[in-house]
């Protein structure tokens, strides 16, 4: 029986709380022919000892299930930290990847929704960040050393390479990570493993938020290279857009000239200077703005 994952067990027989399931169909009874498989746990009688078997909760039982006949359950550990079977399939599995929403922050760690009754563990030495309640991370299931389930938001090594996109291709992902040397780690589609790299990463991005990306290659290794801008050409007619909402909200005036600093221009629009430098040379050229020494107008602004 493995723990954390979703599984065909067999019922072994029934009680007044539940049935208990084994891994196998044929019970000792019919298969005295050929004695216990190796490794199983028999007494003395060649019965099946209790810890050979799983109990699943009589709520949970299909009212025609028979002995030998099998279930699809998962099997985790409940309140007491014994084994359970439960026919309820939580959001992942042992090895997975899913978006969890943390329901309670406490001296022990955080605990997440995960699909079950009882919350899953979401260890403080496996948080990447502080969490609170309602926030929602991507987290992987594992087994800890005391083998207990439990979440991490460490997920590196359990994203794939071998996503289908391609070069310009555009994607949706969650933000997982940051390195301040290498950029923005992005889980594509949640499972594929991305980077925005620090010249690509255009805005303050936190670990939890959903981004929509463009790939601008995709490595030897499968990983990807992503950006969040466009093609220049798309990316700057929105440029363009977004400086004369800008100006329209702002009066009709913006104080953003050749000498502003890349940081003021970044924080203002979330685009690099060369970027802004284009946009409003386009909207210059379609005589929407006056370019003026202390900043940009609209060309019908009225002073």
């Amino acid at each position: 029986m493995e723990l954390g994952r979703r599984q065909t067990l067999y019922m072994d027989h029934r009680t007044s709380f539940g049935v208990y399931l084994r891994e196998d169909p044929v019970g000792p009874e019919e298969d005295q022919s050929r004695g216990p498989k190796r490794g199983q746990n028999r007494d003395r009688t060649g019965s099946r000892k209790e810890n050979d078997s799983i109990l699943l909760p009589g709520k949970q039982v299909p009212e025609d299930l028979a002995k030998g006949d099998p279930i699809e359950v998962f099997v985790y550990r409940d309140s007491d930290d014994r084994m359970i079977a439960t026919t309820r399939m939580p959001l992942l599995e042992v090895g997975q990847l899913a978006v969890l929403e943390v329901a309670d922050v406490t001296k022990i760690g955080a605990f997440v929704k995960w699909g079950l009754e009882k919350d899953l563990l979401l260890p403080y030495s496996e948080q990447t960040v502080k969490v609170n309640i309602g926030d929602r991370y991507l987290m992987a299931l594992y087994v800890d050393k005391s083998d207990r389930l439990c979440a991490t938001m460490k997920v590196y090594d359990f994203l794939r390479a071998d996503s289908p996109y391609r070069k310009d291709d555009m994607a949706e992902g969650i933000v997982f990570g940051e390195n301040p040397r290498f950029g923005i780690f992005v889980a594509i589609d949640e499972k594929y493993n991305g980077l925005i790299q620090k010249k690509e990463a255009v805005r303050p991005l936190r670990i939890g938020e959903r981004v929509r990306c463009r790939v601008l290659s995709v490595r030897e290794d499968g990983k990807l290279n992503l950006s969040l801008r466009e093609k220049a050409h798309l990316q700057m007619d929105r440029d363009a857009e977004q400086i004369l909402q800008a100006l329209q909200e702002a009066g009709g005036f913006l104080p953003y000239h050749d000498k502003s600093s890349p940081e003021e221009i970044r924080r203002a629009f979330s685009m690099s200077k060369n970027e802004y430098k284009r946009a409003i040379g386009r909207l210059y050229k379609e005589r929407r703005i006056r370019i003026l020494k202390d900043g940009i107008q609209l060309a019908d602004h009225q002073e």
